[in-house]
């Protein structure tokens, strides 16, 4: 895994109104911490986090007064009104150490024909070594018949990791849509009034 390098910068403000003024200043505050070490406050350059949190799982290298130190994103804290990132949490990790992360689901191929599939559970934990890390977890519904599910323990997991969440959560169901009682009014609705406009095309030829 390619790790994404970022300059962070020793944070001395704290509290509500330091936090604007990082974030005014196209910053954005963060603290990282782990392996018994003391938790670093700093900031981080606003536009580059924010394209890079767009990698789930990323591996970043964060260089602070020219020392570089591996982490991964533990929290990201968002307003979801203005959609700006308030605060970043960064997990310290080593080469070689086991750590436990949510993967995205991914879906691949296709239920049998006339069949829906809905993923109950977006997210699968894992546990992987920290500097390789899996970007999504694929499940494959190919072929798959209405009233089939996949469980997470069911799910083929990427080289190297392992399944921390409950094998039997089901990660994806498969049915064959129901029509509802609307639906099959306004079906027989319809026919209705094709046959009664058929007899009067009749009734006038």
């Amino acid at each position: 895994m390619s790790e994404i390098k970022l300059v962070a910068t020793a944070r001395t403000e704290f509290g509500k109104g330091a936090a604007r003024r990082i974030r005014r200043a196209h910053q954005i505050p963060a603290v990282l911490y782990g392996h018994g070490t003391k938790p670093l406050h700093v900031t981080l350059p606003g536009h580059e986090t924010m394209l890079s949190l767009k990698n789930s799982n990323a591996l970043y290298s964060i260089e602070l007064d020219g020392k570089e130190t591996l982490a991964i994103v533990k929290d990201v804290q968002r307003d979801v009104v203005r959609q700006v990132i308030e605060h970043v949490d960064l997990l310290i990790v080593k080469k070689g150490e086991k750590v436990a992360v949510d993967v995205p689901v991914t879906i691949v191929g296709e239920s049998a024909p006339g069949t829906i599939h809905v993923v109950e559970t977006q997210n699968l934990s894992l546990e992987a070594e920290a500097t390789h890390l899996p970007q999504h977890v694929e499940v494959s519904i190919e072929g798959l018949e209405g009233g089939s599910a996949v469980t997470a323990g069911e799910v083929t997991l990427p080289t190297g990791t392992t399944l921390v969440t409950d094998a039997e959560i089901v990660v994806v169901t498969v049915t064959v849509p129901q029509a509802s009682a609307a639906d099959v009014a306004a079906e027989e609705a319809a026919a209705e009034l094709a046959a009664e406009q058929s007899a009067a095309s009749a009734s006038e030829a």
